[in-house]
Protein backbone atom coordinates (compact mmCIF):
# COMPACT_ATOMS: atom_id res chain seq x y z
CA UNK A 1 0.00 0.00 0.00
CA UNK A 2 2.54 2.57 0.21
CA UNK A 3 3.92 2.14 -3.23
CA UNK A 4 0.44 3.76 -3.85
CA UNK A 5 0.77 6.15 -0.91
CA UNK A 6 4.02 7.64 -2.53
CA UNK A 7 2.01 7.90 -5.84
CA UNK A 8 -1.22 8.77 -5.67
CA UNK A 9 -2.20 12.14 -3.68
CA UNK A 10 -5.38 13.64 -3.19
CA UNK A 11 -5.88 17.19 -2.06
CA UNK A 12 -9.53 18.65 -1.45
CA UNK A 13 -8.24 21.82 -3.65
CA UNK A 14 -7.16 20.00 -6.94
CA UNK A 15 -9.10 18.36 -8.74
CA UNK A 16 -12.04 18.27 -6.91
CA UNK A 17 -10.64 16.36 -4.77
CA UNK A 18 -10.23 13.46 -7.00
CA UNK A 19 -6.91 10.85 -6.51
CA UNK A 20 -4.08 12.15 -8.82
CA UNK A 21 -0.92 11.27 -9.96
CA UNK A 22 2.10 12.57 -7.62
CA UNK A 23 0.23 16.10 -6.86
CA UNK A 24 0.36 16.91 -10.87
CA UNK A 25 -3.05 17.51 -12.23
CA UNK A 26 -3.37 14.16 -13.97
CA UNK A 27 -6.20 12.54 -12.32
CA UNK A 28 -6.07 8.59 -11.93
CA UNK A 29 -9.53 8.68 -13.90
CA UNK A 30 -7.45 9.72 -16.57
CA UNK A 31 -4.66 7.35 -16.52
CA UNK A 32 -7.31 4.75 -16.45
CA UNK A 33 -9.81 6.21 -19.28
CA UNK A 34 -6.51 6.31 -21.57
CA UNK A 35 -5.71 2.41 -20.96
CA UNK A 36 -9.59 1.21 -21.53
CA UNK A 37 -9.51 3.89 -25.01
CA UNK A 38 -6.86 0.74 -25.70
CA UNK A 39 -3.12 3.05 -25.43
CA UNK A 40 -0.19 1.12 -23.83
CA UNK A 41 1.48 2.07 -20.82
CA UNK A 42 4.34 3.05 -23.73
CA UNK A 43 2.28 5.61 -25.46
CA UNK A 44 0.67 6.93 -22.29
CA UNK A 45 3.79 7.91 -21.15
CA UNK A 46 4.94 9.05 -24.62
CA UNK A 47 1.90 11.38 -24.56
CA UNK A 48 2.35 12.55 -21.23
CA UNK A 49 6.10 12.75 -20.22
CA UNK A 50 5.33 13.98 -16.97
CA UNK A 51 4.17 10.22 -15.72
CA UNK A 52 6.62 7.43 -15.10
CA UNK A 53 5.66 3.65 -15.65
CA UNK A 54 5.35 3.19 -11.63
CA UNK A 55 2.65 6.19 -11.51
CA UNK A 56 0.78 3.87 -14.08
CA UNK A 57 1.23 0.66 -12.12
CA UNK A 58 -0.07 2.66 -8.96
CA UNK A 59 -3.15 4.11 -10.97
CA UNK A 60 -4.11 0.65 -11.32
CA UNK A 61 -3.79 -1.10 -8.37
CA UNK A 62 -5.28 2.05 -7.00
CA UNK A 63 -8.39 1.43 -8.92
CA UNK A 64 -8.38 -2.51 -8.07
CA UNK A 65 -8.12 -1.94 -4.17
CA UNK A 66 -10.98 0.89 -4.59
CA UNK A 67 -13.05 -1.68 -6.88
CA UNK A 68 -12.71 -5.03 -4.82
CA UNK A 69 -15.54 -5.19 -2.58
CA UNK A 70 -18.43 -6.82 -2.06
CA UNK A 71 -21.78 -5.61 -3.91
CA UNK A 72 -25.07 -6.45 -1.60
CA UNK A 73 -27.85 -7.03 -3.29
CA UNK A 74 -31.03 -4.64 -2.15
CA UNK A 75 -33.68 -7.37 -0.67
CA UNK A 76 -37.04 -6.02 -2.07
Amino acid sequence: MSFISDRITINPKQCGGRPCIRGMRIRVSDVLDLFAAGLSSEQILEDMPDLEADDLKAALQYAARNFDHPVLPVAA
